[in-house]
């Protein structure tokens, strides 16, 4: 089945005999595997092709550059095959240059908290291009999620306090070097916004819905598990892992969690926007 077909069947699958019991059960726990499965498209492309691709590089091509190029062609693909619209492509660029942004920062001299060490045509002030799509990755998953599960935020904070918080969020991976760690602070600031905000979901035919702060925290732990995988590959490496890979530390949890509050504060306030111009005057 097409990719496009088979994304239409799962938003709406047609008629729904009735299920109970166990069987109910298992078909949406299926759906939403797939489904799942299927917003990581380009996050399983993508880093597939990180851990694919040898350190050397592929026919004389350095290995930072042959993933920019994958990452290109996969984002050519899925817009050109109608997985991707073209405003998602501009979401998805709006999230590679941030995190590029922050790439550079954390990599410059007297900040060095991690390093790139392979060499790359494509590198700018050090940076490899593709790390950008790395951030970008985690907008796609919110993007395609938000689509397939036909998402709605019950309890939504109101827009601005969610985007000060998000502002807040960004600034201290910069901040904190020069003026103290105020992630908990934040945290726990973000804990009470969205205290009451829940994400409503459908997996099969039934709305479904979680606390969005748990969403929130298991993304992170995810995108935690994937760093881990990538510097265990010697795709950029924290100081400590300069001599011998070890675990990445435990707090970078909280910290792509952090990141992943601020990913979806940018989804859901584009969605808004989105939805109030076209809401009819």
């Amino acid at each position: 089945m097409p990719l496009k077909a088979l994304d239409n069947h799962l938003i709406n699958p047609g008629s729904k005999p009735e299920l109970r019991g166990i069987t109910r059960f298992l078909l949406e726990f299926l759906y939403f595997g797939i489904k799942e499965a299927r917003s990581c498209l380009f996050v399983a492309l993508f880093f597939s092709a990180v851990f694919m691709v040898p350190r050397a590089g592929l026919f004389g091509i350095p290995r930072y550059d042959v993933l920019l190029a994958i990452a290109l062609v996969i984002q050519f693909w899925m817009v050109r095959s109608k997985l991707e619209t073209l405003d998602e492509l501009k979401a998805i660029c709006l999230f590679h240059a941030i995190g590029f942004a922050l790439e550079v920062f954390k990599t410059s001299s007297g900040i060095k908290s991690w390093a790139y060490p392979d060499f790359a045509y494509t590198k700018l002030f050090g940076v490899p291009l593709f790390s950008g799509f790395m951030y970008a990755a985690v907008g796609s998953y919110i993007i395609q999620a938000w689509r397939l599960f036909d998402l709605r935020i019950r309890h939504h904070p109101p827009y601005w306090m969610a985007i000060l918080i998000a502002l807040l969020i960004y600034a201290n991976f910069f901040t904190h070097h020069f003026i103290g760690d105020y992630r908990w602070y934040i945290a726990a600031c973000a804990l009470g916004l969205y205290a009451r905000a829940h994400v409503v979901f459908r997996s099969y035919d039934r709305e479904r819905n979680m606390p969005l702060l748990l969403s929130f925290v298991l993304i992170g732990f995810f995108i935690w598990l994937a760093e881990n995988i990538s510097t265990f590959f010697g795709i950029w490496k924290y100081p400590n892992q300069l001599g011998a890979w070890s675990t990445v530390h435990i707090g970078k949890w909280s910290s792509w969690s952090l990141l992943v509050i601020m990913t979806f504060t940018i989804v859901a306030n584009l969605k808004h926007i989105r939805q109030r111009i076209h809401v009819p005057k």
